[in-house]
């Protein structure tokens, strides 16, 4: 069991202060926002200008870039003619210092303009996925800085339901074949199929999911090991399923490994963990299983049973070896015989 939880959650925040004049009308609990769709205008004037700013500052620096290279390009020309055959002993003679001022002037006048043009950019906030909105806290015309929370939502491509283990049961799931290496390379492709059962609009619903990591650590106060089971698509109605919402309370069945030549056992027929009383030819015996798991409804035998084999599943006051008892089924088949052959068959129960 675990309770669902999306798998991305984020704050909604601006990275640029200024006046809100624009809020989507979505923007609100409960709201559905399309990916890369504008949720917040902040007022552009501002930025607008400090992009005309830095590009004129980048065109001035271009001109005196050119003015430099001009100007070498005359220094050249008089100083191949008054020393013709040699090159001038200084590079101030060239200007070479002159144009790589310029030259680094013209690189920071376009940074300047690249985060201008950034920060211009940064006045339309929106989210690179469809989310769904927890809440809001924002209005138009406020007033907001930057790292200022004004909502939260969740992403709804998928969502996680965190699912504790008893160690001894991870044995049975593959649920580390998907886990990434420390030198970055990953394991085959292959993970547990699981399935999400939760009551929901007065019925059960069933999702499917698949065992995508564990946890990474052991509980300290339960000592289990949780891994996290995810659901694609939880918004997906069709077929008149509800969607799966974060905070909803889940039964998780994961599929683990087969085991073979095991007999299944109801839980109410085994008795102080290991034994069960089967019943042959009206005797009771008493025999011990080795139980290789089990869960709530069923203990898994690999031996000491075979399949068939009648069993008590009610409670008796004192058993002993070898006791005659008498089961619903042979009482069954006695009436049957009196009442002139008629089928009928029943559970195997002492009485």
């Amino acid at each position: 069991y675990g309770t669902v939880s999306p798998r991305v959650e984020v704050e909604i925040v601006p990275e640029v202060p200024g006046k809100v004049v624009y809020v989507h009308p979505l923007l609100k609990a409960g709201g559905l926002i399309g990916a890369n769709e504008q949720i917040i205008q902040i007022d552009p004037r501002d930025y607008e200008l400090a992009v005309q700013q830095a590009d004129a500052v980048v065109a001035e620096a271009q001109v005196r870039l050119d003015t430099e290279k001009a100007e070498a390009e005359v220094a050249r020309e008089e100083w191949e003619q008054l020393h013709p055959d040699t090159e001038p002993s200084s590079p101030l003679v060239l200007r070479d210092p002159q144009i790589r001022r310029a030259q680094a002037s013209l690189k920071s006048a376009r940074a300047q303009l690249a985060t201008a043009e950034l920060r211009l950019d940064r006045t339309s906030v929106s989210l690179p996925f469809d989310v769904l909105v927890i809440n809001e806290r924002v209005d138009l015309g406020q007033y907001v800085v930057v790292g200022q929370s004004l909502g939260s939502a969740y992403g709804i491509e998928a969502v996680e339901i965190e699912v504790p283990l008893e160690d001894d049961e991870l044995a049975w799931f593959d649920v580390f074949d998907g886990t990434a290496q420390l030198n970055g390379s990953a394991t085959a492709a292959k993970s547990c199929t699981a399935q999400v059962k939760a009551d929901f609009g007065g019925s059960q619903h069933i999702w499917l999911g698949r065992v995508v990591r564990t946890t990474g650590q052991v509980d300290r106060t339960s000592r289990m090991v949780s891994v996290v089971v995810e659901v694609t698509d939880p918004f997906d109605t069709s077929g008149g399923k509800p969607p799966l919402l974060p905070g909803i309370f889940a039964e998780v069945l994961i599929e683990g490994k087969v085991l073979g030549d095991a007999v299944a056992v109801p839980r109410d027929a085994v008795r102080e963990s290991n034994k069960v009383w089967a019943v042959d030819e009206g005797r009771l015996h008493i025999r011990t299983l080795e139980i290789a798991r089990a869960d709530k409804d069923f203990a898994y035998a690999v031996s000491g049973l075979e399949e068939g084999t009648q069993i008590v599943v009610s409670s008796l006051d004192m058993v002993t070896e070898g006791m005659a008892v008498r089961t619903q089924a042979g009482d069954v088949a006695e009436r049957v015989q009196t009442t002139g052959g008629r089928q009928a068959s029943g559970e195997t129960e002492a009485n």
